[in-house]
């Protein structure tokens, strides 16, 4: 799921219309091995690139939760068996970060992994089906799945730094 419903307040517009950011994240998403990719929409309504499913986030203004809620929620219908949540902000974040994140994710007992470049975490992160509804009560305001990460002793961590810096960029060079 692509999380990209916030304002962008520090960015001064929502990070989904800034050119070229949305077709990248999908790209990394559907090329990194994600058979279904969900859009989850609420600052800025944009059309979803072909293959996509855009649900929005009502409640959008809450913060990462709500993205996380309503991305959850859009993938339980698709009955998909893991959720790799990644972000609109990260776009050095290609599909090999995807794929060798979801890759450990698969084979771990867990089912969950994080990208991490050096010793910060980041995005993607993979979280098995089993996990969802503990991470849906668990998120608040404008945290997402971090808190449920950090609760956990067996999320597998995957060094990604080879691959891309992985920084969130809030505000305009």
């Amino acid at each position: 799921m692509l999380l990209a419903a916030g304002a962008g307040r520090r960015y001064g517009k929502p990070k989904v219309l800034v050119e070229g950011w949305l077709e990248t994240a999908v790209d990394a998403l559907q090329d990194g091995g994600c058979a279904d990719v969900v859009l989850v929409l609420g600052a800025a309504q944009v059309p979803a690139p072909p293959g996509v499913t855009a649900v929005t986030a009502s409640d959008w203004q809450q913060g990462l939760s709500a993205s996380v809620r309503a991305g959850l929620a859009a993938a339980e219908r698709l009955d998909a068996d893991y959720a790799v949540l990644h972000v609109v902000d990260t776009p050095d974040v290609g599909p090999a970060v995807v794929a060798r994140v979801l890759e450990r994710a698969l084979s771990s007992g867990s089912g969950l992994a994080r990208a991490y470049f050096g010793d910060r975490p980041g995005h993607p992160v993979v979280i098995a089906r089993r996990h969802w509804p503990q991470v849906a009560a668990r998120v608040s305001g404008d945290e997402g799945a971090g808190a449920y990460l950090r609760s956990r002793g067996d999320v597998e961590v995957v060094d990604c730094s080879d691959l891309a810096v992985g920084h969130d960029i809030d505000e305009r060079a």
